[in-house]
């Protein structure tokens, strides 16, 4: 693109398809990576000379968690989401939200449907996740309920509202499949946020599907210095907390790294050793290996 403005307006409004009839389109967008760096700099008080570059200021504020600076830029959307997404969704409540009302207006008549080969089973690690795939017969038995269920639930509601039911008691029975929609206006510190949250592995995969589409279609290009900092110094970032520099401390001063899961036990936190369960150290191990600390096998 030549220009800023004709980014803008090659992405404004333009659909992008999530799941089977959702979407997610740019409304507006208030500011720039140089905003940011203008909100910072008036910090230093007028005619003070810049002492570093753009790019350099932002990955400062970003490393150092300095975050009004990119509360100074809004991204306005509309988006189409099934209600059990937008509940989680919804929870990020530093945003200006107007959804669709199903008091005033007939229900969106679509609900997601899940694929045979998508329906998730419980995890036994996380009570809120999910972890493998029911096998496919199975799989296409659920599908085939689901479309059946929704069908049902759409005739009762459409049977309501022939017979003068008021809206807002007929939508009472629609399943939280039923797809929502709702301008979503929020400020690119926040935006951040639900991003760092909604893109992490542990997120629910519908979710994780719309935040991937904001990201990386929408937030990178239109703040392309502020996303690679983000994605240096958050998104793709290892935190350790007091327990865990304490861990990697005591293989380093045995010798141990890489370490072998006996040696990772050995040098557990003392607080973890009587726990048979404890998602702390299993975070942990999981921030070792990926750190090349702890063998894969480990």
């Amino acid at each position: 693109m030549n220009t800023r403005s004709e980014l803008v307006e090659s992405l404004r409004w333009k659909k992008f398809p999530v799941l089977d009839d959702g979407f997610v389109a740019l409304v507006d967008v208030m500011g720039d990576d140089k905003a940011i760096v203008q909100a910072a700099r008036v910090s230093y008080g007028e005619g003070t000379r810049p002492v570093s570059d753009d790019r350099t200021l932002l990955r400062y504020l970003m490393r150092h968690g300095h975050t009004s600076p990119f509360e100074m830029a809004e991204v306005k959307l509309f988006v189409r989401v099934p209600m059990d997404c937008w509940r989680q969704w919804i929870r990020h409540r530093t945003a200006s939200v107007n959804e669709y009302s199903t008091r005033y207006s007939v229900a969106i008549d679509a609900a997601q449907q899940t694929p045979p080969d998508r329906w998730r089973m419980q995890s036994t690690q996380n009570r809120q996740g999910s972890e493998g795939f029911l096998p496919p017969q199975l799989g296409q038995e659920l599908s085939a309920a689901e479309a059946q269920l929704q069908a049902h639930a759409r005739q009762v509601y459409q049977r309501r509202l022939e017979l003068g039911v008021a809206r807002e008691q007929a939508r009472k029975d629609l399943p939280l499949s039923t797809y929502t929609e709702a301008y979503w206006k929020i400020d690119l510190h926040n935006l951040l946020h639900f991003l760092e949250l909604r893109l992490a592995p542990e997120a629910q995969w519908e979710i994780r599907q719309y935040a991937q589409v904001i990201a990386y279609q929408i937030v990178r290009p239109l703040f392309p210095l502020v996303w690679e900092a983000f994605e240096d110094y958050r998104l793709q970032a290892v935190r350790l907390s007091r327990l865990e520099q304490a861990v990697i401390q005591r293989l380093a001063q045995a010798g141990k790294i890489p370490a072998s899961l006996e040696d990772f036990l050995a040098a557990q936190d003392p607080s973890w050793k009587e726990l048979t369960r404890c998602r702390e150290r299993d975070e942990c191990r999981e921030k070792l290996r990926r750190l090349g600390i702890l063998r894969s096998d480990g």
